[in-house]
């Protein structure tokens, strides 16, 4: 069953750079007055039974989950494909297992491919996935990620049109990304409310209130993002962001990956709540 927001929650992508593991990353999390944080299974999908007791035992705080990134649903080789579907599919299999709220994960290349037959192709793969969870009977959300590099499929108007197929699929919105990918675009109080409001006209008040981004500071260049930043050092325009999430009253999770997550988080948090 989808869990419910009924406010925006203010996650570190990871465990707190203050915490050992995650026997303590949650107690860390609290002393922080951050919301909880999301889990990053990057070469693979696993972990330990100490693992799953303390996550399970996080009392009230959220998890999201993030994919591991040798994910192309777009790959050439068969194996590549089905090994991308399986990730994907155990991604969210450790979402019903641990209570996480949703998952996401960078979907695809192009790999020399338009938009309109990789779109097509994310369809068929999607549907792959969505009817294997539904056969499961595991009801997440399944949120393909706006992607910072102009090699990959991944834009916000892709991901819509893919979530129009899908009950259970909704964009993972990474305002960073979008910000790089658009050589610097999409940084204001009117372009980052043109989105929301993009979104909710295309997809519904639902998609505003399970709400699921991605923000930090981020190095771009001609071809899109570069690596990540700490605000402090980057131009990423936050606190429009922050007031544009205020206007549209958004729930759900932001999630930060500044290096720095908790402070960054923190400050996140901290001039939200000061709107």
């Amino acid at each position: 069953m989808k869990i419910k927001m009924d406010k925006l929650n203010f996650l570190t992508a990871g465990i707190p750079s203050v915490a050992k593991d995650y026997s303590n990353a949650f107690d860390k999390l609290e002393e922080l007055n951050l919301d909880g944080l999301e889990v990053e299974f990057v070469h693979g999908v696993r972990y330990s039974d100490n693992t799953r007791n303390a996550i399970l035992n996080r009392k009230n705080k959220i998890i999201t989950h993030h994919g591991p990134y040798y994910i192309n649903l777009n790959a050439k080789e068969e194996d590549k494909i089905q090994a991308s579907i399986k990730r994907v599919l155990d991604t969210a299999r450790a979402a019903d297992d641990l209570g996480a709220y949703s998952i996401t994960y960078h979907a695809a290349f192009y790999l020399g491919g338009d938009s309109q037959t990789v779109t097509k192709i994310m369809k068929e793969r999607h549907k792959i996935i969505t009817d294997t969870l539904k056969q499961e009977n595991i009801d997440v959300w399944i949120r393909p990620e706006t992607t910072g590099k102009r090699s990959q499929w991944g834009t916000l108007d892709e991901i819509i049109e893919l979530s129009k197929e899908f009950e259970n699929v909704l964009p993972c919105v990474d305002f960073a990304h979008i910000h790089a990918r658009q050589g610097g675009k999409f940084n204001t109080y009117d372009e980052f409310s043109g989105i929301l409001e993009k979104i909710g006209k295309e997809l519904g008040d639902i998609a505003l209130n399970n709400f699921h981004a991605h923000v930090a500071g981020i190095d771009y260049g001609d071809k899109g993002e570069k690596k990540h930043l700490i605000f402090e050092e980057a131009d990423f325009n936050y606190k429009d962001l922050l007031k544009a999430f205020k206007a549209f009253d958004i729930k759900g999770a932001l999630v930060c990956e500044s290096p720095n997550i908790e402070v960054d988080a923190k400050i996140l948090k901290d001039y939200y709540f000061s709107l």
